[in-house]
C-alpha cells in the first residue's frame, strides 16, 4: 500500500522559511516522479514544483521559481520543498503527489497517481 506523509509545516513570518518533507512507503521510490501542490482557502489546488526520479530535472511554478527548491533523496525515500522568503500568499495546505512515469516533471494534476494528505503552511505579514 503506497503512502505519502507530508510533514513540516507551520507558522513563519513574511520572510522566513521552512523546509516541507514528505517520506514515501510502499513503492520503490527511486523509480517515480515527485511533485508539491498547494491549496489555498477558497481556491483550487496548484502547481508547485515537481522533480525526476533521479533528482536531474526539475520544473517550478512561475510564483514560487527562485524561492523554493525541490529536492529528493532516494535513500531516505523522502522529497523536501526547501521554501525561502515566505510571503502570505503561499498560505496553502501543501501536498506531495507521486506520478508513476519517472522521467518527467507535469505541473498537471492528473500524471499523479497517489497523494499524501497534506500538511498547513500559514505566513503572517
Amino acid at each position: 500500500q503506497v503512502q505519502l506523509v507530508e510533514s513540516g509545516g507551520g507558522l513563519v513570518q513574511a520572510g522566513g522559511s521552512l523546509r516541507l518533507s514528505c517520506a514515501a512507503s510502499g513503492l520503490t521510490f527511486n523509480n517515480y516522479a515527485m511533485g508539491w501542490f498547494r491549496q489555498a482557502p477558497g481556491k483550487e489546488r496548484e502547481f508547485v514544483a515537481a522533480i525526476t526520479w533521479g533528482g536531474g530535472r526539475t520544473l517550478y511554478a512561475g510564483s514560487v521559481k527562485g524561492r523554493f527548491t525541490i529536492s529528493r533523496d532516494n535513500a531516505k525515500n523522502t522529497v523536501y520543498l526547501q521554501m525561502n522568503s515566505l510571503k502570505p500568499e503561499d498560505t496553502a495546505v501543501y501536498y506531495c503527489a507521486l506520478d508513476r512515469a519517472g522521467w518527467r516533471t507535469s505541473g498537471s494534476e492528473a500524471p499523479y497517481d497517489y497523494w499524501g494528505q497534506g500538511t498547513q503552511v500559514t505566513v503572517s505579514s
